[in-house]
């Protein structure tokens, strides 16, 4: 769980030129100031990496250090997936090849969450072909259920379907705090 030198580099090389490019996306954050931080929490490198590799392409959103993944699409590479492992679990047959939760757990990075998503929204038109598994409440995972959104006619709709269902449109967005 930890970059070589050439991985590290060339990752921080990656996240600049995004960072650089989309201004509009943490104005005021100078990218000085965010390099530090990363340099400070290297093992944060490790997250953003997996982010980057499974096709989130992860930038800061807002004036906070929070990197989420700003991939146009749901990420390609953590798509057919259900939500959680008692959801995998439960199916008998055709089951997904993991779930949104326990890889999201596995990057070291979280869910978002129903504001966490529109927030990103205000940045770009994001999920307007596919969906993203987002943080269900207990109540309504406690009867079976979870929540995913995308984004159709210009406005960002909330859906319900049961915890085990996976599509290959369906994948999940996460984000990481540096």
């Amino acid at each position: 769980m930890k970059l070589s030198p050439e991985q590290h580099e060339k990752l921080l090389k990656t996240l600049k030129v995004r960072f650089e490019k989309n201004m509009n996306r943490h104005k005021g954050l100078k990218w000085a100031k965010v390099e530090s931080r990363l340099k400070a929490n290297t093992e944060k490198l490790w997250s953003l990496n997996e982010m980057e590799r499974t096709g989130g392409e992860p930038d800061i959103i807002g004036s906070e250090y929070i990197f989420y993944d700003c991939s146009e699409e749901s990420p390609k590479d953590r798509r057919s997936v259900c939500y959680d492992l008692e959801a995998l679990e439960s199916r008998k047959e055709h089951k997904p090849k993991d779930s949104a939760i326990d890889m999201a757990a596995a990057m070291g990075i979280e869910l978002l969450t129903e504001e966490e998503y529109r927030e990103l929204q205000k940045f770009g038109n994001f999920d307007t072909k596919t969906s993203s598994w987002i943080k269900t409440p207990s109540d309504i995972r406690k009867l079976g259920g979870a929540l995913f959104c995308d984004r159709r006619y210009d406005t960002v709709f909330v859906y319900h379907n049961g915890a085990e269902s996976y599509y290959a449109a369906r994948g999940f967005r996460g984000l990481l705090r540096i």
